[in-house]
């Protein structure tokens, strides 16, 4: 499915998302915080547009998809990001590996999310930080209502307009609203063994950030 979107993928995410995706992933740099010489995983890094920050703050930054069709076009536009196939269930990583793990409106789409939650622990090395971006639910009533009819009624037509594969965006915002709210989100991370989960809302909830320590 993520293959069949590769080519319009970021144009189509800030179309939908109204340009706040750019403010989401700046977000996500500030959190991640990537230094020089630090080791920085991205997972669901789709064509490498997500991993940009962290290379030039100096990082060495491991964009990682699942989709070999985002990885082809993510080569075309960054040759020289150091692309990676990877399962997230089953990473091809080393334990204690990175510095920084991060993964953006990716762990939605993973069969096995608490799988993932421990791959990203395993990789990660002691004392190093995840940082979660993923869809949530706004925490006001009267907007996650306006919200959700423009999920479901708004989105796949303008999906259709400007996705290569509008399908793709029908179950976007289906996943979204099964995707478990932030306090869960949160005792996942926990029982996967993040400590100092914490999680902070974005544009009234649609996104949340979570964050996460290894402990030494």
């Amino acid at each position: 499915m993520f293959d069949d979107v590769a080519a319009n993928y970021d144009l189509t995410n800030d179309v939908l998302s109204l340009g706040q995706d750019r403010r989401w992933r700046k977000e996500v740099a500030k959190a991640v915080d990537a230094r020089h010489g630090q080791k920085v995983l991205d997972l669901a890094a789709g064509t490498g547009t997500s991993s940009l920050p962290f290379a030039r703050a100096g990082a060495y930054v491991v964009p990682c998809d699942f989709s070999l069709g985002m990885l082809r076009e993510g080569k075309k536009r960054h040759p020289w990001l150091p692309l990676t196939a990877g399962d997230a269930t089953k990473l091809p990583f080393r334990d204690g590996v990175f510095d920084a793990v991060t993964i953006s409106f990716g762990l939605r789409n993973v069969q096995d999310t608490d799988a993932a939650l421990s791959e990203l622990y395993r990789v990660t090395k002691p004392g190093g930080r995840v940082v979660i971006c993923e869809f949530s639910h706004p925490t006001w009533a009267p907007f996650r209502t306006v919200y959700e009819e423009y999920l479901m009624r708004a989105l796949p037509p303008v999906a259709r307009a400007v996705s290569s594969n509008p399908d793709a965006y029908v179950y976007l915002a289906e996943s979204i609203q099964s995707w478990p709210d932030q306090p869960t989100l949160a005792r996942r991370l926990q029982a996967a063994g993040w400590s100092k989960v914490a999680w902070r809302n974005l544009t009234g909830g649609i996104v949340a950030l979570h964050r996460g320590t290894k402990a030494r």
